[in-house]
């Protein structure tokens, strides 16, 4: 499902971090008493219903990279689909307030007005406010400090929105939504032209072409797909403020909505640190992932020479050392299939499809409860998993919970003592029993006594994460 995205706006020290924070009821926006304190923007999801942006704050627009940041509110405004000007009620609305709300009101989506920071004694009468051109209606008064007027504010934004009402009586399946995702132009679009057949994205040797996430949607054997042509992410210290800062935005979007997602990488390029920061928020996503190499007719016309240096290459292509190349690189993905392909030639174009509706029926499988604990016996007697001193972690049976992504819970005596080693391992016999192609799976861990109930559920991604 894709999450509406709602925008928080306005000039600075208006309160819109801390109102962030209160909505997503957890510390992600810096907040302080300085003005300008939020240089970029940063998101939360609300409830899995929405997607709540706060933009950086607008300042002097004399000031070049103030002036960038008005083009980022400018970007706010035409990325969200709800948009929230917040102003501090302490004080009197100002010219640069005033042009804000116009540029709202001239995109023709919804525009409510949070009037922050209403707890306290100096806040100034509503009517003060009318000279904006928001409709009474659409005006809140909140505090982040004490939540006053936030709930209200949520209820609101879900009436607008009016995006998770399905119409009675429709039970058709939804789309399997593929989301390209990779490096600037490493051949999304050109891709997603491929899988669409038809010339909807623009394909440009420029890099930053696609701004937007372009959409497409085919009947692949039976079932409905939608492919998501997402904007090309670089490191966040070379994004440059404005639009390409919410490109930033909608590909983050695009992970969450998809289901399945398509990493991209040229073939032509060295891999970078980008790439597998990628593919780590695919799976920290749960989402199931396919590495897609690139470009693959230039890589037939090259020497391996060209691209992996003189090492031993008799009978040997430069298709093999890439290979090699990324099985040493992402060796934290040894589920992941690994698809070699070529736009321009259609080499291995349809295949992804296949891969994806293998990926998808995996996502689903659901192992018999009598399968899974026999695995965990095997693997206990083939491994014993250490502990500390005269203290061992004792596992003692475990049950599939979920599945889209499939999710396991074991339970047992001092799970908080198992090594992320250990859950590597009972995740590498796992998907011996049933592998599972190209999706994460999850692990939590309950145990019985009274130490470990603070410890009862880390992923198996996440602790693996935190030990190296």
């Amino acid at each position: 499902m894709k999450l509406p995205i709602v925008a928080l706006i306005g000039q600075t020290n208006a309160g819109k971090s801390s109102l962030l924070n209160r909505f997503a009821r957890k510390n992600i926006a810096i907040v302080a008493r300085e003005e300008g304190t939020t240089r970029d923007n940063v998101s939360a999801k609300i409830d899995n219903r929405f997607l709540l942006i706060d933009t950086a704050g607008l300042k002097n627009p004399e000031d070049d990279f103030e002036a960038s940041i008005q083009d980022q509110i400018e970007g706010a405004i035409d990325a969200s689909d709800l948009i929230l000007l917040t102003l501090d009620s302490t004080k009197f609305f100002n010219h640069h307030d005033k042009n804000i709300a116009k540029s709202a009101l001239r995109s023709k989506k919804p525009v409510f007005l949070i009037l922050n920071k209403s707890d306290r004694g100096e806040a100034l009468d509503i009517n003060e406010f009318r000279a904006l051109g928001i409709p009474e209606e659409h005006i809140f008064r909140t505090s982040a400090t004490t939540g006053q007027g936030i709930k209200e504010v949520k209820s609101e934004i879900l009436r607008a929105l009016g995006t998770f009402e399905s119409p009675s009586g429709e039970h058709k399946k939804p789309p399997l939504k593929i989301a390209l995702i990779g490096r600037p132009n490493v051949g999304k679009s050109s891709l997603f032209n491929a899988l669409g057949k038809k010339q909807q994205a623009v394909v440009s040797s420029r890099q930053g072409t696609t701004r937007d996430v372009n959409r497409a949607e085919v009947r692949f054997k039976g079932r409905d797909l939608e492919i998501l042509d997402t904007a090309g992410l670089r490191k966040p210290g070379k994004r440059e403020v404005g639009i390409e800062k919410f490109s930033a935005i909608r590909t983050l979007a695009a992970i969450e909505e998809s289901d399945i997602c398509c990493l991209l990488i040229d073939s032509t390029e060295p891999h970078s640190k980008l790439d597998q920061s990628l593919a780590g928020q695919i799976i920290n996503a749960g989402k199931g992932i396919i590495m897609i190499v690139t470009k693959s007719d230039l890589l037939e016309n090259a020497t391996p020479t060209n691209f992996f240096g003189d090492s031993n290459i008799k009978n040997r292509t430069s298709a093999d050392f890439l290979l090699d190349s990324l099985e040493k690189d992402y060796d934290f993905l040894p589920f992941a299939p690994v698809i070699i392909t070529s736009a321009e030639t259609g080499k291995n174009v349809t295949k992804i499809f296949d891969v994806a509706l293998e990926i998808d029926e995996a996502r689903h499988h659901q192992i018999k409860t009598p399968d899974l604990n026999k695995i965990l016996r095997t693997s206990i007697s083939e491994h014993l998993p250490a502990g500390l001193k005269n203290t061992h972690p004792k596992p003692k049976y475990i049950v599939q919970t979920d599945t889209n992504p499939p999710w396991f819970v074991i339970h047992g005596h001092d799970l908080s003592l198992l090594h992320w080693s250990y859950k590597r391992f009972l995740e590498r016999k796992i998907r011996e029993f049933y592998p599972y192609l190209g999706t994460p799976i999850f692990f939590s861990f309950r145990s019985d006594n009274h130490d470990d109930r603070k410890s009862n559920s880390k992923s198996i991604h996440a602790s693996q994460k935190g030990q190296k």
